[in-house]
């Protein structure tokens, strides 16, 4: 994997890091003030931070194997969430960062694994450590 130190690979641990904490801050508060009203989206919210703090960690410390699982988790609760939120609202009757495929958060949720797969994928084919 490449070093995460510089270049695009920073920005990219970066990124991730911004959604770990926003998805986590905001999925703790919600559980914490409000989880009866929506119960099934905030412990969405709370899974999704836990994903992208799993997933900032193992890009930020280049354990290629982690990143690659966390990111693919990513990928698919996005796609799986997205898709629940769109056919049956009542499951999330408050935003969360996946619902209707990160809609709120200007669609980065739905770009930034794909995002995140194709730099795994880019570092390993270059033959960079």
């Amino acid at each position: 994997m490449s070093d995460t130190s510089h270049g695009f690979g920073r920005v990219l641990v970066a990124i991730y890091a911004v959604f770990a904490l926003a998805a986590s801050a905001r999925s703790i508060f919600q559980l914490a003030t409000k989880a009866s009203d929506a119960p099934f989206a905030y412990t969405m919210s709370a899974f999704a931070g836990l994903v992208y703090v799993v997933a900032t960690i193992a890009l930020a410390r280049s354990v290629r194997g982690l990143a690659l699982v966390t990111i693919t988790i990513e990928l698919v609760g996005v796609l799986v969430t997205g898709g629940l939120s769109l056919v049956d609202d009542s499951l999330f009757p408050d935003q969360t960062v996946w619902s209707g495929f990160g809609e709120g958060y200007g669609f980065v949720p739905l770009l930034l694994p794909l995002v995140g797969l194709w730099w795994l994928r880019r570092t390993a084919s270059s033959g960079q450590s």
